[in-house]
């Protein structure tokens, strides 16, 4: 171990492709956690939001399509239609200082929402990481049909 400072110049540069991949993927690794620590935006467990909801009140938005939001939505979650999604709405401008949290089928569609409201001027905005899917694999209560 002692020769280890001697022998790393000499290993570099017999596997310096190998070292190269190395780099990369680090700062990758680095760069993708500090993107996710600066967002403004966070992602919630099906257990943080359940926290949210009950102590907070939350407002849950639900932006999947309307079959899917029958078929199974958080109770309580209102639904708006993603096409139709408009942080700037008068309805949602009266709760941008309480946490909103918005929900889609896998939380892909949700994160763009977010990043909406987040430069609408909300400032407690969350969204439901892998959406639903994450919300039935905790064998959480579900509501059908609309509300």
């Amino acid at each position: 171990m002692n020769d280890f400072p001697q022998k790393l110049p000499e290993f570099i540069h017999n596997h310096w492709a190998l070292c190269l991949l190395f780099v990369i993927l680090l700062v990758g690794l680095i760069v993708t956690q500090l993107m996710h620590m600066l967002r403004k935006d966070k992602s919630l467990t099906p257990a943080q939001l359940t926290q949210l909801i009950n102590r907070e009140n939350a407002l849950v938005i639900d932006i999947s399509p309307l079959g899917d939001y029958e078929k199974a939505h958080i109770p309580g979650a209102k639904h708006v239609a993603m096409s139709q999604f408009d942080p700037e709405n008068k309805e949602l401008a009266k709760v941008k200082d309480m946490p909103v949290v918005v929900v889609c089928k896998t939380g892909q569609t949700a994160a763009k929402a977010t990043q909406r409201l987040v430069k609408a001027g909300f400032q407690r905005v969350y969204r439901l990481n892998n959406g639903m899917m994450s919300w039935k694999q905790a064998d959480l209560p579900v509501s059908k049909g609309r509300n």
